[in-house]
């Protein structure tokens, strides 16, 4: 047993990280300015996007998104039950309806027939999420959002790295919302983006995210400025400050360098963990794609002796943190209630929610680390085996 308790997903900063954020303090600025622009332009072009929008929140990227799209009441939105509560509480706010739809099994990502058949006359967008930064069949959604005339704004909270036909998700679809949340891939402790290949819409999404200004404190103040402002329609304070998006601009250096070590370190727990019985493995990244490596999500099987529950209860004991990834929607009690929607009526959600965990993943651990959790999840695993022998 490790003697220190292993976090699932504690961020560790550099100090390049550091400075930028003092620097930032140290600048008089603290609030939107130019170093959000110079985030949004360095984010843009890594995904290849025209248009980047810097946010407080990939939650609010979600939600501004379909505002601009102008999805409201008496509107759906299909998307999967197989994710964070914040991808359907975005539709919920808009005063759309979600419409969820069964996941495939081996991948966690949206069934893309399905979603075919669930288009009604009310439908407006597709909100696919690449689970765990594992592209969705994005194929398929194009197809089907092109022929029915449908949006399409991507959940890319775990995909930033991530591409599909060797084209980088953010630059598919109508809108990509991301996340720089204090445990993703690139953080700004907390902070999003939307990108966009529409003018107009960046445009629209930064004065709603701004309270429906057309002018920046920045732009009214700085040197030059005109402290004369319009507000164009009531909007929301969803921007993101200077002192975060500093720390973003720093974290965005080292994204390649991180995605590498995530990568070994997932491919070392497939292939040391993979001949475990009742353990399951996340699939390898499909042909001509690109994970982004954000999560390992296991599956257990559960037997008398050891369940999901269970198994994170062992790996606690032997100091290794775990999370689930992901309680799915439809075992929440508002959405259940709302919605009438039975475990029975989303077989592949149902089944990954009762048996998911998630194994530390950052680009953090050491070696040593990989090791200690490595050897943790053998030992549980062959004890309880043995014992049910």
């Amino acid at each position: 047993m490790r003697r220190e308790f292993l976090h699932f997903a504690r961020p560790q900063l550099t100090e390049n990280e550091i400075s930028a954020v003092v620097d930032a303090l140290r600048s008089g600025w603290l609030t939107t300015a130019g170093r959000a622009r110079e985030f949004e332009k360095a984010f843009g072009k890594y995904v290849h996007a025209e248009h980047a929008v810097a946010l407080n929140s990939c939650t609010a990227g979600l939600f501004l998104s379909m505002k601009v799209l102008g999805i409201g009441p008496g509107d759906e939105v299909i998307t999967t039950p197989f994710t964070f509560a914040a991808t359907v509480n975005t539709i919920e706010h808009t005063g759309a309806k979600p419409v969820l739809v069964d996941i495939q099994p081996d991948s966690g990502n949206i069934e893309p027939a399905l979603v075919e058949k669930a288009i009604s006359p009310r439908t407006k967008a597709i909100m696919p999420v690449h689970v765990a930064g594992r592209p969705c069949d994005m194929d398929s959604l194009l197809r089907i959002a092109r022929e029915k005339g449908l949006y399409i704004v991507q959940d890319c909270a775990h995909a930033i790295e991530s591409e599909w036909r060797a084209t980088n998700v953010g630059s598919l679809g109508d809108l990509a919302c991301y996340s720089f949340y204090a445990t993703k891939n690139v953080t700004t402790g907390e902070g999003g983006m939307v990108t966009t290949g529409r003018q107009d819409w960046a445009d629209r999404l930064r004065t709603l995210a701004l309270h429906g200004l057309d002018k920046t404190a920045y732009d009214r103040y700085a040197a030059g400025g005109q402290a004369h402002y319009d507000l164009k329609e009531p909007g929301y304070k969803f921007n993101m400050p200077d002192t975060a998006a500093a720390l973003g601009n720093e974290g965005l250096k080292l994204i390649e360098e991180r995605h590498k070590r995530r990568s070994d370190i997932w491919n070392r727990y497939r292939d040391e963990l993979g001949d475990l019985p009742g353990l399951g493995m996340p699939p390898r990244p499909e042909p001509d794609t690109r994970h982004a490596y954000h999560l390992f999500i296991c599956t257990i099987e559960p037997s008398p002796e050891l369940d999901r529950d269970r198994m994170i209860e062992c790996l606690g004991a032997e100091n290794i943190g775990t999370g689930i990834h992901f309680a799915p929607v439809h075992f929440f009690s508002y959405y259940r209630n709302k919605y009438h929607i039975n475990r029975e009526d989303l077989p592949n959600a149902t089944w990954l929610g009762e048996r998911v965990f998630s194994l530390p993943l950052t680009p953090f651990l050491s070696d040593q680390d990989v090791d200690d959790v490595v050897r943790a999840v053998r030992k549980i695993v062959l004890y309880h085996c043995e014992k049910h022998r």
